[in-house]
Order: structure tokens, then C-alpha cells, then sequence
């Protein structure tokens, strides 16, 4: 059994080369080391058995059996004192069982399945960490601050109150601050979910984490780092993630009946008979292999699965969850809709038409600084309409731009704007969530052109995919007006909103629902709160904030929110593989147990049976990678192409 485990072991961790390469804290892990030593031990004893030293290799096995198993032992006496009885329980009982009735090699064979089932879990969890940045990596690390020689750049948690601070096109705000120019544009859509950029005055509150615009700003620091707004999400997350409730591992569920199953079996032979050697007989079927290596192996049989899908799983457990949730929570911003202000629509004033009214508008926004002249050129270039640089153009922070174009007077802005130009005919009446963009040619109304962010092309099969596979209790939380959360969740189909939440209220918002596990999907900073507090997150996108990615249980690497149905799905199957890979070790064991308590089985046979009940568990946990490949959706064309999203990171892609 022992060469059979070590290869399994070896193949299903990455290999020899991954099981040497470092963690975070720069040594190998526990597992890690215990599996190794337990080989070592093993070869050791095997070796003494072969030259005729049968008593020394009886004695280090056993030996290093009991030490590890009394390790374990305190653990699982501090896990009972909490009521919690898991697979440690079977482990250890079967290692001291296996040792006082002489069947030394069976005890090495348990140690391994332990430190082995461990190692998995563990190698899993550190490859899929890997493929994330810490939570404070995305935190600012500098500031510029300004100073009567010129600027000079401090590490951010030296900024002091009342420091002039310049903050450069496409940077995190490193504190909050007030802000001292005429006029910024901030993307703040990562703290408060909004998906509009926010326009700022002189003397307006410019909060740290929000990312600049495309001019540079100067702001009058008002906190230290440490007491800012992100550094609040931050701790937010910190205790969020510690308050969630531990998952029960799907082998926990088995172990003690099974343990005690097993020991008054045996016991009833041993009584029945008479002969302390059918306890032996007995105890040695009952090696917890089934329990120790079948559910690691179909978990990570399952996260390798996902990880080829597009989906990091952090935690085995996280497949478990998933496949339990009845709760779905959405965010809105960057998850239901794209994330980025686009065109919904054109109402065009006759005689212009709207090819006519977005060409002239998006020709004089060439010139514009403002974050919703790219969605306007964008749109334009979508339609193949040709752009005419403007001979001249002036903008007014925050209202619009007034340029000549092909010798046309051409006046795009807010209704403010446009009124000392002309008088607007009529009554604009905006939908839930739109920005109107009013155009003017010549001093005549030409049109009004409605930016809004749109809504996921996949959003609403999601929810209804995702209501198919039981989980029909959804709910957006967002911090956009109600008006606007209202007319998203009508298009997607989610049954309930909270509009208007801060990263506190979602969380509230969370903790108490009753229809649970609960199902989290956010992308944003903002989401980094109730991420660490559902009991599984998901962050969309690899171009969404570093927080969320941390925070959450589960990434999409992907702008694919149909992944998260994958996710789900994949989950279920891996559950299901691994309850029958332990129920078919379960049941050939206690067959096998039963007949031995009878004596048919001399206890040398019990291990080659054994061995082939372990073999049968692992290849039947193994087998998940076909399903699950069947199972896994493919890949959306903008994927299968080979071609990056379009969906660029948010730094770049609201500032422009």
C-alpha cells in the first residue's frame, strides 16, 4: 500500500518539483514534512524487516507512529472540547489501535494517509494563492507630496494632516483629502459601487482608495493612511473574514461513526472469539483511507478542474460550499453591468440625424478631458463614423466643451451648459440610471445623447441558470440610487434589492440572511467587506481590485459572469465524486471488516485487500476530472478567440 500512496500523493500535488517549493513563510509546510519523514520511516523499517532486524523496524515505526500520533492526538482533544469530531479522531484511534496490537506496518501506512490527505489540501490551497496579489498590494505605497523646492515622494504613512498632496493621472489616492484645483474627476466606483465618475469641486472631500482622472490634482490631506477610508475597508474585511463560521470537511461527516463503528466491531470479535488477533484482523480493514485520500483527491481533482475553467479556488472547502448555496448575492457595478459608462441611445432632433449628432459630438470631445468623452468616441468608432479634429475648442471643467468643427459651432455638455447657448425644446426624460449628454450645432438643438452603464449580455441567464440549479433566492446589494438598482434588477431578473449600501451595510445586509450558504459575487473594493464575510465569495474579473481577489474564496479570472454557474456546477460534481469515492471505501471496508470478524481473514490478506479497496477509492476520486471536463461550459468567443477582454483594468479604463 505504501508505494501506491506515495506516487498517488505525489502526482495529484504537482509533482516532486512543486512539493519543493516554498510557502510564504519560507519553509515547507507540516504535511509537507511529516509525509516525507513518514516515507524515510517506512523505507527504514521495510529495510530492517528484509535484513532480519524485524524488532528495531517494529520499534521506529511504532515509535514515530505514536509520536505523531499523540500530535495529532492534542488537537483532536482541543477539537472535542469545542464538540467538533473529525477525520483526526479516525486517524489517530486507528494508529494507536494498529500499534498495540502489533501491526506496525498498517500504523506507518495510517500516518501516511493522514499527512498525505493534509499535504493535498495544503499543496492545493498555496497553488491557488499563488495566482493572487496580497490585499495590501494595491494600498498606495507613495505620495507626492508638495513642498517650496518642488515635490518629492514619501512612503504614504509618513503623509501628515494638512500636507499638500499631488496625485498624478491614473493614481490611487493614497489619504483622504480635500480637494485645492478647480475641477477633478474621480473614479470612486471601487468604494461606493457607483459607476459614473464623480465630479469634484474645490473644497470637496477626496476619499483614498479613488482613482484620479486624467489630469493631475492637488489635494489637503485631512487623515493619516492608517485611519483613510481604504484602510477602513481593509480592517472591515479583517473582521469580516473572522467572524465566518468554519466548514465542517465533507470527510468530518463520516469519521466518527465510522470510528466507532469500526472499534466495537472489533471489539465484538475479539469478545466473541476470545483471540485478541481477530481485534487485528478487524482493525487493520478499517484503515480510514477512504476518508483520508479519496475526499482530497476529488477536491482536488475538482480545483484543478476550475482553475482550467477560468475559476481559483483558494480552499478545497470552497467546492463544498458552492455546492450547498441557496443564497445569491450580487453586486451591481462591474458584475450585473460592465462596470464602464457606454451609449444606451440617441434621441436626435430633426433635421439632424444621430450619425450626424454623435460624429459632431465626439469630434469636439476629442478635445475633452472628461471621462465620458471616450464613451462618446468609442461609440462613434463602433459606428464607423469619421472624426474631424476641431480647429479649435474650449472646455468648462465639469459642463462641457464648445469647439469648431469643420467650420461648424459645435456645443456638448450638461443642460446648464447648453441653456447659455440655447433654449432646449422640450422635457429629457431619463431611464434608471442614465447620464444625458446634450449636443448643440450651430446654436440650434441638434440631440441628446444617454450614457448609461450597461448591463451584463449574460447577466440575466446567470440568474436564471443559477435559480435552475436551486439556488433562487437573489439579491443585488448596491451603493447606486434606488431608482437605478431597481431598473437593473427588473432586466437580470433578481427578485430583491438594497440600494444605496455602504461596505458595512452589505455586510449587515448578508449576516442576515436565513436561506444559507450564501453565495457572494462582487469585483470592487467595496465588495471586499461582504466578500470575507459570506460564507463563499466570488470576485469577477482579474481586472477587478486586488481586494475583492483577496477577500473572496474564489476568483473568475475571466469577465465572464456565465463562470459563475461553472463554478456551481463544478462544485456539485466534485461533491458528489468524492461522497461516492468514501462511500465505496465505506462499504468494501465494512464488508471486508464483517467477514474478518469472523477469521477468514488472516491479517496479512486484510492489508492486500486493503490496498485494493485504497486503490479503488483514489481511482474512483480520480475520475472527477472526466466528469467535471464534460460538465464545465465552454469558452465565450471573445475567450475562444485568444483575444483579451475588452474589459481593461480599472485604472486605466475610467480614466481614459
Amino acid at each position: 500500500m505504501l508505494p501506491i500512496v506515495a506516487v498517488v500523493t505525489m502526482e495529484t500535488s504537482g509533482g516532486p518539483k512543486n512539493g519543493r517549493r516554498r510557502h510564504r513563510g519560507g519553509s515547507l509546510p507540516l504535511p509537507f514534512i511529516l509525509s516525507a519523514v513518514t516515507i524515510v520511516i517506512g523505507a527504514i523499517g521495510i529495510a530492517f524487516e528484509a535484513i532480519g532486524g524485524s524488532t528495531a523496524g517494529r520499534v521506529i515505526i511504532s515509535a514515530y507512529a505514536l509520536a505523531v500520533a499523540a500530535g495529532y492526538g492534542v488537537r483532536m482533544i482541543r477539537e472535542m472540547i469545542h464538540r467538533r469530531f473529525g477525520v483526526d479522531l479516525l486517524a489517530v484511534t486507528a494508529i494507536v489501535a494498529t500499534v498495540l496490537v502489533g501491526e506496525y506496518l498498517a500504523a506507518i501506512v495510517v500516518v501516511l494517509m493522514l499527512t498525505g490527505g493534509q499535504a493535498l489540501d495544503s499543496a492545493a490551497s498555496r497553488r491557488a494563492r499563488r495566482e493572487l496579489d496580497a490585499l495590501l498590494s494595491r494600498a498606495p505605497r507613495v505620495a507626492h507630496r508638495a513642498t517650496a523646492s518642488g515635490v518629492e515622494d514619501i512612503p504614504a504613512e509618513e503623509a501628515m494632516i494638512g500636507d499638500e498632496l499631488l496625485i498624478r493621472p491614473a493614481e490611487i489616492v493614497p489619504v483622504d483629502g480635500t480637494l485645492l484645483v478647480q475641477h477633478a474627476a474621480l473614479d470612486e466606483s471601487s468604494l461606493t459601487g457607483e459607476s459614473m465618475p464623480r465630479s469634484l469641486a474645490p473644497g470637496d472631500v477626496v476619499p483614498s482608495g479613488a482613482i484620479n482622472g486624467i489630469a493631475a490634482i492637488r489635494i489637503r490631506a485631512t487623515a493619516r493612511a492608517a485611519d483613510s477610508q481604504y484602510q477602513r475597508i481593509v480592517a472591515l474585511v479583517e473582521r469580516a473574514a473572522a467572524s465566518k463560521a468554519p466548514v465542517v470537511r465533507l470527510a468530518d461527516r463520516y469519521a466518527p461513526w465510522f470510528t466507532v463503528f469500526s472499534l466495537a466491531l472489533g471489539a465484538l470479535a475479539w469478545w466473541v472469539s476470545g483471540q485478541a488477533v481477530r481485534f487485528a484482523e478487524v482493525v487493520v480493514l478499517a484503515t480510514p483511507c477512504p476518508l483520508l485520500i479519496a475526499a482530497p483527491v476529488a477536491f482536488l481533482s475538482g480545483m484543478s478542474r476550475a482553475a482550467r475553467a477560468g475559476i481559483v479556488v483558494k480552499d478545497s472547502t470552497v467546492l463544498q460550499v458552492l455546492a450547498e448555496a441557496r443564497t445569491v448575492v450580487f453586486d451591481k457595478t462591474g458584475t450585473l453591468t460592465r462596470g464602464v459608462p457606454a451609449l444606451a441611445r440617441i434621441a436626435s432632433i430633426a433635421p439632424f440625424t444621430e450619425d450626424q449628432v454623435l460624429a459632431a459630438a465626439a469630434s469636439a470631445e476629442q478635445s475633452s478631458s472628461h471621462v465620458l468623452a471616450g464613451a462618446i468616441i468609442a461609440a462613434a468608432r463602433d459606428r464607423g463614423l469619421p472624426l474631424r479634429p476641431p480647429s479649435s475648442a474650449v472646455e468648462r471643467a465639469a459642463n462641457g466643451v464648445e469647439a469648431v468643427v469643420d467650420a461648424t459651432r459645435v456645443s456638448v455638455g450638461t443642460a446648464a451648459f447648453v441653456a447659455e447657448h440655447v433654449q432646449w425644446p422640450g422635457r429629457v426624460d431619463l431611464s434608471g440610471g442614465e447620464i444625458a449628454v446634450y449636443v448643440v450645432l450651430d446654436g440650434r438643438p441638434a440631440g441628446v445623447l444617454f450614457l448609461a452603464d450597461p448591463v451584463r449580455e449574460d447577466a440575466a441567464s446567470t440568474v436564471a441558470q443559477l435559480a435552475a440549479l436551486g439556488i433562487r433566492d437573489s439579491i443585488m446589494l448596491t451603493g447606486d440610487a434606488r431608482e437605478t438598482a431597481d431598473a437593473i434588477a427588473r432586466t437580470v431578473g433578481v427578485a430583491r434589492v438594497e440600494a444605496e449600501c455602504l461596505p458595512g451595510d452589505k455586510v449587515d445586509a448578508v449576516r442576515r440572511l436565513t436561506a444559507r450558504p450564501v453565495l457572494m459575487v462582487g469585483d470592487g473594493v467595496n465588495d471586499a467587506p461582504v466578500l470575507a464575510a459570506a460564507d463563499v465569495g466570488v470576485a469577477l474579473g482579474a481586472g477587478g481590485a486586488t481586494a475583492a481577489s483577496e477577500a473572496a474564496d474564489a476568483v473568475v479570472l475571466v469577465d465572464d459572469l456565465s463562470r459563475l454557474v461553472s463554478a456551481v456546477t463544478i462544485g456539485r460534481d466534485t461533491v458528489r465524486i468524492a461522497e461516492q469515492s468514501i462511500w465505496l471505501g465505506i462499504i468494501a471496508s465494512v464488508g471486508l471488516m464483517v467477514i474478518a470478524s469472523f477469521g477468514p481473514i488472516p491479517a496479512i490478506a486484510g492489508a492486500v485487500l486493503q490496498e485494493v479497496v485504497d486503490l479503488a477509492t483514489i481511482l474512483a476520486a480520480l475520475r472527477g476530472r472526466g466528469v467535471l471536463k464534460r460538465s464545465t461550459p465552454r469558452s465565450s468567443p471573445a475567450t475562444r478567440s485568444g483575444r483579451p477582454s475588452r474589459r481593461a483594468p480599472r485604472a486605466v479604463r475610467r480614466t481614459r
